[in-house]
C-alpha cells in the first residue's frame, strides 16, 4: 500500500524545512504539505523540497480543514499526519509510526517521550492527542464534519475509531518535542491561542458524541 504524509501548516516558515528534510528522507510515496492561510515564508520554503505538493488555502480554515484538503490532495491508501512545528524528527520516526498500520491496524499513534519535559508530560496526560499518527484513508472519510472542527481533529479521529472498534496502536517516538505556542507567539498571545485549542478540542468532544449516536455509527 502507498503511504502519504500531509503536513498541515500555519506561519511556520522558520520549523518546516526541518520537518521536511525528516519527512522526504522517509521513503514515502507522497508528500504534501497545506499551508492554511500563511501569511509568511512557509509556502516559499515547502516548494524548494522536490517532489513535495503544495496546497495554499486562501484563508485560516483550521487543522481539521487542512488535513481534509491534504487526504484529498493524496492517492495513497495509508494517511500519516506530521505537525510543522516539530523539532528532534527524523526519517526513523515516520517509519515508526507507519509501520503498524501496514501491517494491519487501522490507526497509529506517536507519543513523545525524551523530548522537552513538558511535552513529554502533555503526552502522558493525553496521548490519544498527539497530531503524530498514521491511518487507513477510509478512516477519514467516514466523518464527513471533520473539516469544521479546527484544532480538535484528534480527538474526533480518537471518538469515531473507537466506536467503530478499529484497531489502535502506539508507538514511542524518541526525541521529538514541539515548538511552544508561548515561544512562536510570545507569552501573551501563546497563552490565548492555547485557550482557544482547548475550547476547540471541547467543542470537538461534545460535538463527536453527538454525530457518532447509536443511529449513527450503526
Amino acid at each position: 500500500m502507498k503511504v502519504a504524509v500531509v503536513i498541515p501548516a500555519y506561519n511556520e516558515e522558520a520549523r518546516i524545512g526541518s520537518v521536511l528534510a525528516a519527512v522526504t528522507n522517509a521513503g514515502v510515496d507522497e508528500v504534501i504539505v497545506v499551508s492554511d492561510g500563511s501569511r509568511d515564508r512557509t509556502v516559499g520554503v515547502a516548494k524548494t523540497f522536490p517532489g513535495v505538493k503544495v496546497i495554499e488555502l486562501k484563508r485560516n480554515m483550521g487543522k481539521g480543514a487542512a488535513m481534509c484538503a491534504g487526504v484529498l490532495a493524496a492517492e495513497s491508501e495509508i494517511i500519516a499526519f506530521i505537525d510543522a512545528d516539530l523539532v528532534g524528527l527524523r526519517p526513523l520516526h515516520i517509519d515508526q509510526i507507519v509501520t503498524p498500520v501496514l501491517e494491519g491496524a487501522d490507526m497509529c499513534i506517536g507519543v513523545f517521550r525524551r523530548g522537552k519535559l513538558w511535552s513529554d508530560a502533555a503526552q502522558v496526560i493525553s496521548p490519544y492527542i498527539s497530531g503524530q499518527r498514521a491511518m487507513k484513508r477510509e478512516l477519514i472519510e467516514m466523518i464527513p464534519w471533520l473539516p469544521e472542527v479546527r484544532m480538535g481533529v484528534e480527538v474526533t479521529i480518537n471518538h469515531v475509531a473507537r466506536k467503530r472498534h478499529m484497531i489502535i496502536r502506539r508507538v514511542v517516538i524518541h526525541g521529538v518535542t514541539h515548538t511552544a505556542k508561548e515561544r512562536k507567539l510570545g507569552f501573551v498571545k501563546g497563552t490565548a491561542h492555547r485557550a482557544k485549542m482547548y475550547a476547540e478540542i471541547g467543542r470537538a468532544m461534545v460535538r463527536s458524541r453527538r454525530y457518532t449516536s447509536r443511529r449513527y455509527m450503526s
